[in-house]
């Protein structure tokens, strides 16, 4: 029953990725992102400030590095998806979503400095493909000639900000706990978001955003997260990653069913070659190596620097060893 831990956390976000859309006509974004981490932050306070503060001293010689964690996750990501879904499907983002993953392996060949594989070669141009199928709405050449729109392309930057998230939260190894380095992350967040949100029109709550308000900070934020850390802890992080690909075909179901919205062929096609290059990038670990061009034999001779006796020129040996024949035959002196 280990596999039920990352499947309930990847349904949770997919949830998630539902209430996205909804509140695009019931929340300002800057209030649903403020809202979301600060109600975590309250509920996640009683059990995790305490152990924070006696590590208070350690925090402070690496506190740069949870704050540019909280940038990336808790700020950039959730909030352009909130301002995304004021114009793109929660299929769209469903199906973006997805591509976390790959960037992810992206980001860390050059970060992480890992070797490429011949599945992240074919996996990334299967996405690649995929997604231009996607947003182009099947036809490549629209996209050609009007480009992305401004939704696509703030929910694309959404998830390359969380794929940074991940690789530097690896890269860092930040020494606390995973509970407390969130804890830490989510109030560098929370300070983050509160410029924005005091610059918001409407930052009310009301009957009908605060569900999506709850929904949010507690299911997403926090037990989704513990979840996804049990399913690591027991089945590995490669074994784990590979339910994110139910990801887009939770989202697919939950916005048909309670959302109404229509799936098209390019749905299929698009949403089934991203995980499907995903999946690929993961699984096929053959090394890319070049061949390499077989070097001309060269002989190569040494010119070796001897007295030489009267009447004899400057000798080339092809191995150095030959000047001994040389000597004991009374030519080098």
């Amino acid at each position: 029953m280990n596999f039920m831990f990352p499947l309930m956390a990847v349904l949770i976000w997919s949830v998630n990725a539902i209430v996205s859309k909804v509140s695009a006509g019931a929340i300002d974004p800057a209030a649903i992102s403020f809202y979301r981490w600060l109600l975590a932050l309250l509920t996640l306070t009683p059990f995790v400030l305490p152990a924070v503060w006696r590590n208070r001293q350690q925090i402070g010689r690496v506190w740069w590095k949870p704050l540019i964690l909280g940038l990336l996750g808790m700020v950039l990501y959730q909030s352009l998806a909130y301002y995304a879904a004021h114009s793109v499907t929660a299929l769209f983002m469903g199906i973006l979503n997805a591509l976390i993953p790959l960037l992810t392996v992206l980001i860390s060949l050059v970060v992480l400095r890992l070797a490429p594989t011949l599945g992240i070669v074919i996996g990334s141009l299967m996405s690649f493909c995929g997604l231009v199928w996607l947003v182009s709405q099947g036809n490549p050449q629209q996209l050609l000639s009007q480009g992305m729109g401004k939704g696509e392309l703030m929910m694309f930057a959404a998830s390359t900000s969380y794929a940074l998230y991940g690789v530097l939260t690896k890269r860092w190894a930040i020494p606390l706990p995973n509970w407390q380095s969130l804890y830490v992350q989510i109030v560098f967040g929370v300070l983050l978001l509160l410029p924005n949100f005091l610059l918001a029109q409407d930052v009310s709550l009301n009957a009908h955003n605060i569900p999506l308000v709850l929904f949010a900070g507690i299911p997403a934020s926090i037990i989704a997260p513990f979840l996804w850390i049990q399913g690591v802890m027991r089945m590995g992080a490669n074994t784990a990653t590979i339910f994110m690909n139910l990801a887009p075909i939770f989202t697919a179901i939950i916005a048909v069913l309670f959302l109404h919205e229509t799936l098209y062929s390019y749905h299929f096609i698009g949403g089934g070659i991203i995980p499907a290059g995903v999946f690929l990038a993961q699984r096929l670990r053959t090394p890319l190596r070049l061949k390499k061009r077989p070097k001309k034999r060269q002989d190569r001779q040494h010119k070796l620097q001897f007295h030489l006796k009267p009447g004899l020129r400057a000798i080339y040996f092809p191995h150095p060893a030959c000047a001994t024949t040389y000597r004991r035959a009374g030519l080098l002196s």
